[in-house]
């Protein structure tokens, strides 16, 4: 019998599997998986449902691991926290910030959960999660056995990793291991906290976790209230050729290098110049306020948003020439949104 999957994904859509599986502990998986006669072909690991647009029906066995727990241990002047891949990510940069260690201030708000967070290789406000990673637990679908990922194995790029290429689809995380700062290691490099460089003497990890909940709240909707996965699309890295190109058309080209040869643009500021902040196909739309979310405003479909997603990266690549792709997974039948136009 079918599974919904709507109050299970942030944007929600209508969506089902055709089964639902949660575990509290790593040996309930491989205790489950010693016993399932389905392949792991047929498996999908999901996390907190943030970073998903789900297509209808989905013919997959669906996991979750409802796994808790933090833990924190000092050495020197760090202190490695472990949590469940089951912790929600927010708690964790709160429950940080309480027992008085920095390091996640940054990542503040975003959504979803511990376990999925090296999967996309989170990141926010001038800190990516690659940065603060020691290693993971996760157990092979396959095997059944547990395997352990220092960080040269995750293979970690821009929202990438090695489980979302070579390792796709093969491993759950089961818990996740960050190192943080006993002293605070304050990072204000990225634009809109630039400003609270002013006062740097009494500046807390607190206060930059307020002030990024601050900005979030105010760019971002909430999916409690209106339906989003948060940014549907990367931030493009172009070769310095053609951004020195854009630029001379768009004086006011937003964009941060990367390296010596490439830059990243800035994909909202791409999506607003075409006139498309706030613009609607019936229920999807994009945010009034963020041209970088799609959202739900109710009845919209899983297709009806990747038609829109679609019509957005094209519209982009043709007054632009720059490719979108999508930081969202897209889980179903997405022909709508590989072909380009």
């Amino acid at each position: 019998m079918a599974q919904s999957l709507t109050t299970l994904n942030t944007f929600g859509v209508e969506a089902s599997c055709d089964d639902l599986f949660r575990f509290t502990s790593e040996q309930d998986i491989q205790d489950w998986l010693a016993g399932m006669p389905i392949p792991p072909e047929k498996f999908f690991v999901l996390g907190g449902g943030s970073n998903l647009l789900l297509l209808g029906h989905i013919p997959l066995t669906f996991l979750k691991a409802d796994i808790t727990g933090i833990n924190y241990k000092e050495s020197g002047d760090q202190v490695l926290v472990t949590a469940g891949a089951g912790v929600n990510w927010h708690d964790l940069v709160l429950d940080s910030l309480e027992q008085g260690y920095s390091g996640l201030e940054n990542l503040s708000l975003i959504p979803g959960n511990v376990g999925a967070a090296p999967i996309q290789n989170i990141g926010a406000y001038g800190v990516e999660l690659e940065q603060l990673f020691v290693s993971l637990n996760a157990v092979d679908l396959y095997s059944g056995e547990k395997v352990v990922f220092e960080h040269k194995d995750c293979e970690f790029g821009y929202r990438n990793s090695v489980f979302k290429n070579r390792c796709k689809g093969q491993y759950l995380i089961t818990e996740v291991t960050l190192k943080l700062n006993i002293s605070p290691k304050i990072v204000l490099t990225y634009g809109p906290l630039k400003a609270l460089s002013d006062n740097t003497d009494n500046l807390t990890a607190k206060d930059v976790s307020d002030e990024v909940i601050r900005i979030r709240q105010s760019k971002l909707p909430d999916p409690e209230t209106l339906g989003n996965a948060g940014s549907f699309f990367k931030n493009p890295v172009i070769s310095n050729h053609q951004y020195n190109q854009l630029k001379s058309d768009y004086p006011e080209l937003v964009a941060y290098a990367v390296d010596d040869s490439h830059m990243k643009l800035a994909a909202g500021w791409l999506i607003d110049q075409c006139g498309l902040k706030g613009y609607r196909q019936g229920d999807a739309g994009v945010h009034q306020q963020q041209a970088l979310v799609m959202v739900n405003h109710g009845n919209a479909s899983g297709l009806d948003l990747l038609a829109l997603a679609a019509h957005v990266r094209d519209t982009v690549l043709e007054r632009f020439g720059v490719k979108l792709e999508p930081e969202v997974w897209i889980i179903g039948k997405q022909d709508i949104f590989t072909q380009s136009k």
